[in-house]
């Protein structure tokens, strides 16, 4: 038994460590106006595997690195053919810098069309960070991440989406994280020129030992800039959005004078810094006649859920003014599913 451990632990060693080498090879290639496509395999010790996909697209001149991560939730569709769009478009002799490119992290959620999890190991990545370099196929993506991709990057964007079940305003959204001042401003200024009208920021409150959980947040706590975009809807893939998604890359990458094909900030952006969500605390059959962007009242009744019969089991109440940022959107619900975030603006 202690001798097959051996050999399990001596080959994700090996694993990791060309992993690793295959990417630093194709990042530190002195060659400019490139662009690489590698994939990188993972494997884990019930079997699972994945190769997990990376397009290096160097420019003609040095300058910023800025990484894009799309399909962390493989359902979420827009940011996956968005970034599919930019990648077809962007061309290395018009660009300064480098871009990093993962148009799809979970490709087990991808594949199956399976909302929020990845299927091989009934992980969520989105709360898997920083990762383990021995764990399950889900914690080691996050884990490649933290220690390959987030440390070269200048900027991190984790774009994602309403998921199959999520009726979702678009937005973009930072961390206000007071300790890293430079970084939480440039985070600012990215999603203020992004093109996007709501603009979003959540309290940074966690310290340097908690697990991040979350993407962008890993990339926070690492002391980077980062950023999300949330666009898109219901599992579906929404033109309209995938443009707006598009849009807002072009307009960052131009805040970095790393491309000229921006557009400029929204005419009226409107702010938002205060999320309050609504749970569930039983398992039924969902009922709402909200929906994403609408604006709520304090006390104001947004939802019920009944029982297979009918019979009502639970009613939810707004506990403040303001606008549905994302919403559960189709029936079945399930205790602690997120019924609706409310969010609202609050004068420091």
């Amino acid at each position: 038994m202690k001798s097959t451990l051996l050999l399990l632990l001596t080959f994700f060693i090996v694993q990791i460590s060309l992993a690793q080498n295959n990417f630093q090879k194709a990042f530190s290639t002195a060659a400019r106006a490139t662009k690489e496509n590698i994939r990188i395999p993972l494997s884990d010790a019930t079997g699972n595997t994945v190769a997990l996909p990376i397009s290096i697209i160097k420019g003609q001149e040095e300058g910023p690195v800025f990484t894009m991560i799309a399909g962390v939730h493989g359902y979420e569709y827009p940011p996956i053919v968005a970034t599919q769009a930019l990648l077809k478009e962007i061309d290395p002799n018009k660009l300064t810098g480098t871009l990093i490119v993962i148009p799809i992290a979970n490709k087990g959620s991808f594949y199956t069309r399976t909302p929020f999890i990845n299927p091989q190991d009934n992980k969520n990545l989105n709360n898997a960070f920083p990762g383990k370099k021995d764990g399950s196929i889900t914690e080691q993506i996050a884990y490649f991440i933290t220690k390959n991709i987030i440390p070269v990057s200048d900027v991190v964007l984790d774009i994602h989406g309403g998921d199959a079940c999520e009726d979702l305003i678009p937005f973009v959204c930072y961390y206000d994280n007071q300790k890293k001042p430079e970084q939480t401003a440039l985070a600012k200024k990215l999603s203020e020129q992004s093109g996007f009208e709501y603009v979003v920021s959540y309290p940074y409150t966690i310290t340097a030992k908690d697990p991040a959980k979350y993407t962008f947040k890993q990339a926070v706590q690492d002391g980077k800039t980062a950023l999300s975009i949330e666009c898109g809807k219901l599992g579906n893939v929404q033109e309209e959005n995938v443009q707006l998604i598009q849009k807002g890359v072009y307009n960052m990458l131009q805040t970095l004078n790393m491309y000229t094909n921006g557009t400029g900030a929204h005419k009226n952006i409107i702010y938002r810094n205060s999320q309050v969500y609504i749970s569930s605390n039983v398992k039924g059959i969902f009922y709402s006649d909200h929906k994403a962007g609408d604006t709520v009242s304090k006390g104001a009744m947004v939802g019920y859920t009944t029982d297979e019969f009918g019979n009502t089991l639970e009613e939810y109440t707004a506990s403040t003014d303001g606008v549905v940022l994302y919403m559960l959107a189709t029936p079945p619900i399930n205790i602690d599913d997120t019924v609706m975030c409310i969010s609202s603006y609050i004068e420091n």
